[in-house]
């Protein structure tokens, strides 16, 4: 597949997510373009003019939307599966993985400033699951990771409602509320952290330790957004963004559809010498965590299933 023919449309994605193969006893593992709060916005509503343009192609009524709303019924109808681990660009830590552990419902956590007075009562019910927890720290442990789980009484970030506080994160609940629902209580849903050094092996290992979790019957899914310039909101629009951002969308879409593993792992790791890399990414936190997806689904094929400006969705391990 070349980049000029990934999918960009609905009916695209849909033909894409229809394809996935229905493989419950082996799971592709997911990068996925988890948004901003900015998709939590009523529709209709309107914003700044130096945000129209992020609200227009992943507010509420824009594509990032429409293809999220697709995207979870798809993943839960194809894998079944037994539970969710999911990697955010919004929680990362040095050193060890923290995983967390909250029990029968998984409370939220607003990372989020200078919002409308609504975006910081939104629902998202979930519960957790001791031992897929600790499962995962296994996991990490065994691949020579420190590993812990928290717990509700551990805060683990700043809350825009004034207070620190644990739960997950908006690029978890606001995202999964497309995908799932405002009450999603079937399947848990735990999350781990990312590594805050922001390197690539680093996180790309983080991937590879949790590879087993793929035939245990847990979906692993790991959000982020590949262009990430708060400073220049120019950027996140297609219609408003420089050339450089452009060129740099398309390497995304190059290296991640490189057939052969490793060469695909060297495409990915070149992708941050990228002369549009750092104007994309002032810093590589909504980048590192499409390393993890690689990582997790390093050996088969990989799929674009959503090839939009900025906003893509890559199955690895197909």
């Amino acid at each position: 597949m070349s980049t000029s023919t990934v999918p960009t449309t609905p009916a695209a994605w849909k033909s894409a997510l229809d394809s996935l193969p229905s493989t419950p006893d082996n799971i592709p593992v997911f990068f996925f373009a988890h948004g901003s709060p900015m998709l939590a916005y009523p529709k209709g509503s309107t914003t700044s003019p130096m945000r129209s343009g992020i609200q227009a192609w992943q507010g509420p009524e824009g594509p990032l939307a429409n293809f999220l709303r697709e995207f979870g019924p798809t993943l839960l109808n194809k894998y079944n599966p037994k539970g969710i681990v999911v990697f955010s660009a919004h929680w990362e830590t040095l050193g060890e993985r923290v995983v967390t552990d909250y029990g029968e419902e998984n409370p939220l956590l607003m990372d989020y400033y200078g919002f409308p007075e609504s975006l910081y009562q939104l629902k998202f019910k979930s519960k957790g699951d001791s031992e897929l927890s600790n499962r995962v720290v296994q996991l990490f442990k065994d691949a020579g990771h420190l590993a812990r789980t928290t717990s509700k009484l551990e805060p683990r970030g700043e809350d825009g409602r004034g207070f620190s506080g644990p739960g997950l994160d908006h690029g978890v609940f606001v995202p999964f509320r497309y995908m799932f629902g405002d009450e999603f209580t079937d399947i848990p849903i735990v999350q781990a952290s990312i590594d805050a050094s922001m390197s690539s092996e680093g996180n790309w290992k983080i991937g590879q330790a949790v590879q087993e979790l793929r035939r245990e019957g847990i979906l692993v899914l790991s959000g982020g957004l590949p262009i990430h310039n708060l400073r220049d909101f120019s950027a996140f629009h297609p219609d408003s963004a420089r050339l450089p951002y452009h060129d740099f969308h398309k390497a995304v879409l190059g290296a991640v559809q490189v057939s052969e593993p490793e060469q695909r792992k060297k495409a990915l790791f070149d992708l941050t010498s990228h002369s549009g890399f750092r104007l994309a990414n002032p810093r590589e936190d909504h980048f590192v965590p499409l390393y993890i997806a690689a990582g997790a689904g390093e050996e088969g094929q990989t799929r674009v299933l959503n090839g939009s400006y900025g906003i893509p969705t890559v199955a690895f391990g197909l």
